[in-house]
């Protein structure tokens, strides 16, 4: 106990009122509005809740002997978890204060969920950090002393969830440990607000094993380069908030797995970045080139040489696919053979399908690296799709008849997943459109998991124009058909590309059965041909069964026979 009055004794006063600050920024106490129904409290809702916070502040501090002021942030941070208790002592307004008195008294609460949820862990997500057979803080010294440390020093009390979620193990770290860390970040020359925003969004840097294959000193030197040598603070508004936004932009930068230690100057030069663009706006852009299915630092770098493209419409124009090929310099023989190739693709797109357009017609490293040549403003200058250029009138009557269908949402559904794996506005998606069953996120689902195997999004873009149905199965159900024609059949996938309907017959009453039964031939000598898959499995039963008379009189009866036992 004595511990715990000593580290609420060392606080000084010059970091509370930096706390009462920035506390300001980042107050994520749950509001009164979100609380779940009480019907016995009704309109004395609020004055209920503020009277079980001050009581509870007062037991955490006279019994449980905390310090007065995290005490405090406990009792008006936990508002969920003192609801629970509000509900089961509640009887009457003047009575109330007294039986929730009592009820702490002589009903030991787990003084962990109260706490955690005050650091800021969501109320729904604490059960999942509670420690087994512990209810007292007192329990945990060094989990309560980090927090102590790390109030004392500035951070948001209700945002040290935060750090504990991401890198718990700054929370078993020794105070004295954590705020020698601490005052060393001052040692690069981040200010009190920064160093907090740093170690909100990387809370790596306070973590006992952040030295250990994590090239720490590099990342510092990195943020020290484009946050102070280059001056980014005379342009930032210095408080916590700023600084936070600031971190948070250049964190989606290292999340592409850029390399420690060489950011700093580009990140510096190019500082603009952090100023103009939102977040949002980054992660925007990365998404759409790391759909090209390129290196994620090469994205990274692509975007810091050439930060005008963060400007840049990349979602809503419309595009036509042969229009924008043009655009980029493809000359019209290669436009004819790509119209002939793949005319699923063809015609009007949103600027947002642009990376899994490219991906169908098998360009993506050509777009890319003609993007990263110097030809990025190609983009911006691309003026979109004139009125009727690549119109398809059979599509757009279909599209009419969708918007006034009573099934309008699950027809969409299916558009959107079609445009996003290449197809553009013209007959072959209405084709597939009629022919695929499920709603977009399990014909997604079904996609990824051929491709998670192996086949190659152009090719499977492809296949999926000319047998529509491989998708109308269940992604275990296909995996395990790529299973057998790999391992058993020993056949490569590239046998799909003359025969993707493989993919659509029943692998236990069609497929098996006759590739065993051809193979049984073959051992036998009764076959001298070996017949294809496709002939094997593509023929109907009645021609396949008059194949295998002629091949052996008895193969007909032999069939049957096996065909039982399978």
């Amino acid at each position: 106990m004595h511990l715990l009055r000593a580290s609420a004794a060392a606080t000084s006063s010059s970091s509370w009122f930096l706390y009462t600050v920035v506390s300001r920024h980042f107050s994520s106490a749950s509001k009164i509005s979100q609380l779940p129904s009480l019907s016995k409290i009704r309109n004395r809702r609020r004055e209920v809740i503020q009277d079980a916070q001050q009581a509870l502040t007062d037991y955490l501090h006279n019994t449980r002997y905390l310090p007065y002021t995290f005490a405090e942030h406990i009792g008006k941070n936990s508002t969920f978890s003192l609801v629970n208790i509000i509900a089961k002592v509640y009887s009457s307004r003047a009575t109330f204060l007294g039986s929730f008195q009592r009820f702490l008294r002589y009903h030991p609460i787990n003084e962990f969920e109260f706490f955690y949820e005050s650091i800021g862990i969501h109320y729904k997500e604490v059960n999942g950090f509670l420690p087994a057979n512990k209810f007292f803080l007192s329990e945990d010294l060094r989990t309560l002393n980090a927090a102590y440390a790390l109030s004392g020093f500035g951070f948001p009390w209700n945002r040290l969830g935060e750090l504990y979620k991401e890198e718990k193990s700054i929370f078993g770290m020794d105070s004295t440990e954590l705020s020698r860390k601490l005052r060393g970040l001052k040692d690069y020359g981040f200010k009190t607000e920064l160093i907090i925003a740093i170690c909100l969004v990387f809370p790596r840097v306070l973590s006992a094993e952040c030295q250990l294959g994590w090239k720490y000193a590099m990342f510092l030197d990195d943020l020290k380069r484009v946050l102070i040598d280059f001056d980014l603070m005379s342009y930032v508004e210095c408080n916590l908030d700023a600084w936070y936004d600031i971190c948070r932009k250049i964190r989606v930068f290292y999340d592409l797995d850029c390399e420690k230690g060489k950011m700093g100057e580009l990140m510096g030069i190019n500082k603009s970045i952090f100023m103009e663009y939102s977040e949002e706006d980054l992660i925007r852009k990365v998404d759409f080139f790391c759909r090209l299915c390129v290196g994620k630092e090469e994205v990274a770098l692509f975007l810091l040489e050439r930060p005008e493209i963060l400007g840049f419409d990349l979602e809503n124009r419309v595009i036509s696919v042969l229009g924008f090929l043009k655009h980029c310099g493809m000359k019209t023989e290669e436009l004819k053979s790509i119209a002939q190739k793949y005319p699923h693709v063809v015609g009007r797109h949103k600027m947002v399908n642009l990376p899994h357009v490219m991906r169908a017609l098998d360009l993506e490293e050509w777009f890319f690296n003609k993007m990263k040549n110097g030809n990025h403003l190609l983009l911006g200058s691309y003026d979109g799709c004139k009125f009727d250029e690549d119109l398809d009138g059979d599509f757009k009557a279909r599209l009419d008849k969708i918007e006034s269908s009573r099934n309008r949402n699950h027809y969409l559904t299916k558009l959107n997943f079609l445009h996003g794996v290449g197809f553009g506005e013209n007959k072959f998606i209405i084709k597939v459109l009629d022919r695929v069953n499920g709603n977009g996120g399990e014909l997604q689902e079904r996609f990824d998991c051929l491709l998670r195997n192996g086949i190659e999004f152009s090719k499977l873009s492809k296949m999926l124009s000319l047998s529509p149905k491989i998708l109308n199965q269940k992604a275990e159900i296909l995996e395990q058909k790529l299973n057998f024609l790999c391992q058993d059949v020993g056949s490569s996938l590239q046998l799909l590309d003359e025969f993707p309907a493989f993919l659509c017959y029943d692998l236990e009453k069609r497929i098996k059965p006759r590739y065993y039964f051809h193979m049984w031939l073959l051992e036998k000598g009764f076959c001298a041909k070996n017949y294809s898959l496709a002939s094997i499995i593509a023929t109907s039963e009645k021609n396949f069964v008059h194949r295998i008379s002629v091949i052996h009189p008895s193969a007909p009866k032999q069939w049957a026979e096996f065909f039982k036992q399978k």
